[in-house]
Parts: structure tokens; C-alpha cells; sequence
């Protein structure tokens, strides 16, 4: 059993999240997403959480309804209807399993129902890269501290899923000049 950490998650939680209305369209979302250059937006109503839009969630709608549709559908006709949340005084570990458990990468942070952060997994990661491997859920990777190098273990003509050594973007990645890249920065190279 992993015991706590002593970081708290309103001490590395992002507290200039970007939040949109329930109400806004799934283009919008889009063009907020590339523009802010977010992976995701909450969605909120005079402070409280509504909800929260991410890449996948545009990708899934895309994919089924098509792209002429996407000024459409709102995002609360397709944000998750149940939310999981945590406290900021919450331990850092204590968040890491509600990850694991919900299956989410990232926490809304609320106090008395109000919206004040946004916890995510390069939050903690920025903060305590040893965690890595927890929460991945798994032990594919292992983090060497004492040579710094991750376990490179191939799958399918790609690496497993981590993190890109150039960008920090989570996504499967592939060796290139001896570093792991996501598929984005192999095509900017």
C-alpha cells in the first residue's frame, strides 16, 4: 500500500484552467483547445462545474456524427454526466488513486461546490516524476533514477504509451535520434 506523499493538491493543482459554458459548441471547443493549446476545458456556470470537454471526447463526436455536425452538438450533450472531483487539501497520492479508480487524467478541484483548480497528470508529474509509474496504472515503465533512461519495451512498431521527451504530451511514442517522440513532434522534425 502506497502511504501519502505530503503534497497537497491545491499546491500543484492549475489554477488558471481555461473554462467554457455548458452551452458552447464542440467546433468552438476546438478552436478555444488549439488556440489555448489545452487538451481540455471545464465547463462551468457562474463558478460552478458543470462538466469537462476533452480531445477525445471532440474525436469520439467527430467520428459519429461527422465534422459538419460538431456546430451542433453542445458540449454538455456529450460531457460526462458524472463527475468525480476532489478537495484541494487532498493528498497527492489519495488524488492519484482517484485517478486510477475513476480512469480519469484529470480532477476538477472544488471547495463547497465551487470550482478552484484543475488537477491533471502533468501537474504531478511536473511536480514528482518519480510517480510516473503509478500512475500509469501499470509497470510497463520503470523511471532508473540512477541513469535517468526509461525502459524502452516495443509494441507494435510504436513504445508504449508515455511521456514525449520534447513536447510532455502524452501519447504513444517511437525512437527517434534517441529520444522518445510523439507522433506530432516526429512530423515537425
Amino acid at each position: 500500500m502506497v502511504k501519502d506523499i505530503g503534497i497537497k493538491v491545491g499546491d500543484i493543482m492549475t489554477r488558471d484552467f481555461i473554462s467554457v459554458k455548458p452551452e458552447i459548441n464542440l467546433l468552438e471547443c476546438a478552436k478555444i483547445m488549439m488556440k489555448k493549446r489545452v487538451g481540455s476545458l471545464i465547463l462551468e456556470e457562474k463558478d460552478e462545474l458543470k462538466g469537462i470537454i476533452t480531445e477525445k471526447d471532440i474525436i469520439w463526436a467527430l467520428t459519429k456524427k461527422g465534422q459538419k455536425d460538431l456546430k451542433k452538438i453542445k458540449c454538455s450533450d456529450i460531457s460526462p454526466r458524472k463527475m468525480t472531483t476532489i478537495k484541494p487539501n487532498a493528498d497527492l497520492m489519495t488524488a492519484i488513486k482517484l485517478m486510477q479508480k475513476s480512469k480519469f487524467r484529470r480532477l476538477p478541484v472544488v471547495v463547497k461546490d465551487k470550482l478552484v483548480g484543475l488537477l491533471t497528470l502533468k501537474d504531478i508529474l511536473r511536480v514528482e516524476p518519480a510517480l510516473f509509474e503509478i500512475t500509469q496504472g501499470h509497470s510497463t515503465w520503470q523511471i532508473r533514477e540512477e541513469n535517468n533512461k526509461i525502459k524502452r519495451k516495443k509494441h507494435s512498431g510504436k513504445f508504449d504509451y508515455g511521456v514525449c521527451e520534447e513536447c510532455g504530451k502524452q501519447d504513444f511514442l517511437e525512437l527517434l535520434d534517441g529520444k522518445l517522440l510523439c507522433e506530432v513532434c516526429i512530423e515537425k522534425i
